[in-house]
């Protein structure tokens, strides 16, 4: 008896194990069949994304010259690279550019003139950045400004690729002397051709990216404006308005408050008293790089730097860094209102012709 029931029970465990593991297959055949028909599914948005969102045809506005002339001094230098966003792929007037608008509000904050050289090409990637810092350095630039990631998501490069070489550009751009300025990773889930789930993952990878982006570039003596979903929430509201012809890449207004959002810290890094003195608000502070950087990343327009706590940069956690969301500034005040007043922060525009149009420099 003792050896049938023995082999009664073996058999039944036999009989369990293998009920046991033909459903540990079918779960396993089944997640198989979901991830193969989940990246069909996705395969098939990114081409029709691709379809939908058309190729660059004519390249943005050439912006380089000399803005507010008018003004005494030398002209503070400024660079700018990066991909079509920061070319300005998408306007047809100079003036429209995110690099006219960021050099024509610093001139006019500032009272200096800016001599503008631009250095971005349309459908760069990180790995495009070497050949740009070598030409911007024999400018010898005060400040340089950088706006790339875009085309790295959607290409799907590794984050730290992309990162490695955004951090060796500004690495060498800070020892050359210059300032620089990194608007991070745009958040290619607000892109309305792009539809869920693709528009989901798009997401994560932007904000994977920008992050990542944060904590090299503070690390690397830089400062950084998350510029995540700034024009999401308004864009179905009003999508003529601030995306371009093609529903990929700003329009004028669209690039006009993406430049608000850069201009503050802009003047900051250029060492302005009244922005490196601007107060705190409700929800900023100092935290620990990483965990401001995923803030930032969740928060467009927040303002990333390093900081110090107690006379040391780093804590238990690593570098310490400074969150600010800054008041969006752009224009001049009037001559009968008083700076710092309401009224001298007007919503950000494209500058009018007069004041803002570049002297062209005449080429040998």
């Amino acid at each position: 008896m003792g050896q049938a029931e023995s082999a009664v029970r073996a058999t039944h465990s036999w009989r369990g194990t293998r009920q046991v593991a033909q459903v540990a297959a079918v779960g396993v055949g089944a997640a198989a069949l979901t991830a193969i028909a989940a990246s069909g599914l996705l395969i098939g948005q990114a081409r029709q994304a691709r379809r939908v969102i058309p190729m660059a045809e004519a390249p943005p506005p050439r912006n380089d010259g000399v803005y507010g002339a008018k003004f005494p001094g030398p002209p503070i230098s400024m660079v700018v690279l990066g991909d079509s966003s920061a070319a300005g792929y998408g306007v047809h007037r100079t003036r429209e550019t995110p690099g006219a608008l960021l050099a024509t509000g610093i001139s006019r904050r500032l009272g200096r003139p800016v001599r503008l050289r631009r250095f971005a090409v349309v459908g760069s990637l990180s790995a495009g950045l070497p050949p740009q810092v070598e030409a911007a350095l024999e400018c010898g630039p005060d400040l340089a400004v950088i706006l790339i990631g875009g085309n790295d998501v959607t290409n799907r490069t590794p984050p730290a690729v992309a990162v490695r070489y955004l951090v060796d550009a500004v690495r060498k751009l800070r020892a050359a002397g210059a300032q620089v300025v990194v608007g991070t990773c745009p958040d290619l889930g607000a892109i309305q051709p792009i539809k869920p789930p693709l528009r989901w993952l798009a997401r994560r990878w932007s904000r994977q990216l920008a992050a990542a982006q944060t904590v090299a570039v503070v690390e690397a003596g830089g400062w950084t404006v998350s510029l995540g979903d700034l024009l999401g929430p308004r864009f179905a509201a009003e999508p003529t308005r601030l995306f371009a012809w093609d529903h990929f890449h700003p329009s004028a207004e669209g690039y006009a408050i993406a430049v608000a959002a850069l201009l503050p810290t802009a003047l900051a890094a250029l060492g302005s008293v009244q922005e490196t003195r601007a107060p705190l608000t409700v929800g900023e502070g100092v935290r620990s790089l990483p965990a401001a950087a995923q803030e930032a990343a969740r928060h467009a327009g927040t303002e990333v730097r390093g900081a110090e706590v107690g006379g040391r940069e780093r804590g238990p956690a690593g570098r310490w860094a400074q969150l600010r969301r800054r008041r969006a500034w752009f224009g001049q005040p009037r001559a009968d209102e008083p700076a710092g007043s309401a009224a001298a922060h007007p919503a950000p525009t494209a500058p009018d012709e007069a004041a803002g149009s570049p002297r062209v420099e005449e080429k040998a």
